[in-house]
């Protein structure tokens, strides 16, 4: 039986836990998620945790951090004065932005907090910092 390969085009149903087993995504009940391995689509750690599997195959694989989504940086948290913010954008806790750097780029960042006076954004990805727990299994290649 042929095993996944880099280049190769995989399918695969998912389920990913956080440490406290709480599910923050899964493809169950829905379409299986394809992709190509080696493509950087997806979370490296997962790449590597489907490499060498074979259709029909199953695993549980937890995935540190700097294999998902990176570590926790302080330094992407920014405190703006309320006032910064146009009145008509919603601001709410959970609710998301984008900031425009200088140069152009944009950054998506979630409003963390609100005062009456400041607004707190994080630009980290929501899983940054966690080791994230998936149950894959390979649905397919090709």
């Amino acid at each position: 039986m042929s095993q996944a390969k880099l280049g190769d085009t995989v399918s695969v149903h998912y389920t990913g836990r956080l440490e406290d087993g709480t599910v923050f995504d899964s493809s169950e009940g829905g379409q299986p998620l394809e992709f190509a391995l080696g493509s950087g689509n997806v979370i490296p750690g997962f790449e590597k945790a489907v490499l060498g599997m074979s259709p029909g195959d199953s695993k549980t694989m937890t995935i540190v951090s700097d294999d998902a989504y990176g570590p926790y940086f302080e330094e992407r948290v920014l405190v703006v004065d309320r006032q910064q913010i146009p009145p008509e954008l919603p601001v709410d806790v959970g609710g998301q932005l984008q900031i425009q750097q200088e140069g152009g780029m944009v950054i998506p960042v979630v409003i963390t907090d609100i005062t009456d006076a400041e607004v707190t954004l994080d630009a980290n990805h929501p899983l940054a910092g966690e080791d994230l727990t998936f149950d894959i299994h390979l649905v397919a290649i090709g």
